[in-house]
């Protein structure tokens, strides 16, 4: 069994997950509305990746005999009005599910259960890669977004984009 305050905060962080994943929606949304497909196409297997986020941890509360509440997910109030903005919003985003993720691990590493911190330990390998890929992004914006042709190879870039399941095993 889990101390009461991990399943907790894992509960949470199940809902952060699944605001994520409608977030991404949402900026899948908005890309796509404005046919930048491959912008679109990039959140929409973010919007994957955070789903199967919400479903390992799930699966590792059922896994150590706990129960999973299951909350309201919050819709996305974000209002863009040019093209960074999205991108800008996804690197804030992923530094607040950095933030609760090392809170969740600082939890377990005082309570001694290394079960838990081995399992977060991919999530913190995955959060560094989430916030470089969002910075990554925003500085190719950068460099590319002002130029129509620039801004046209990058969309074609992000649409080859594919959605690879997550290797963790619980």
């Amino acid at each position: 069994m889990l101390d009461a305050k991990i399943t907790g905060l894992i509960n949470e962080q199940i809902n952060k997950e699944w605001y994520s994943a409608y977030l991404y929606l949402d900026i899948y949304s908005y890309y796509t509305d404005k046919n930048l497909n491959g912008f679109g196409n990039w959140f929409y297997v973010q919007a994957q990746e955070e789903r199967d986020h919400a479903m390992l941890f799930v699966k590792y509360l059922l896994n150590n005999d706990e129960q999973v509440a299951l909350t309201d997910v919050q819709a996305s109030t974000k209002k863009f009005a040019a093209f960074e903005e999205p991108l800008e919003a996804t690197l804030a985003h992923e530094r607040i599910v950095t933030a609760s993720i090392n809170n969740i691990y600082d939890a377990a590493y005082s309570l001694k259960d290394f079960r838990t911190m081995q399992f977060l330990d991919w999530f913190v390998k995955e959060q560094g890669e989430e916030e470089k890929n969002a910075t990554d992004l925003i500085k190719r914006f950068d460099l590319f977004g002002s130029d129509a042709k620039g801004l046209y190879l990058l969309d074609s870039e992000l649409a080859a984009r594919i959605y690879a399941p997550p290797t963790l095993v619980i």
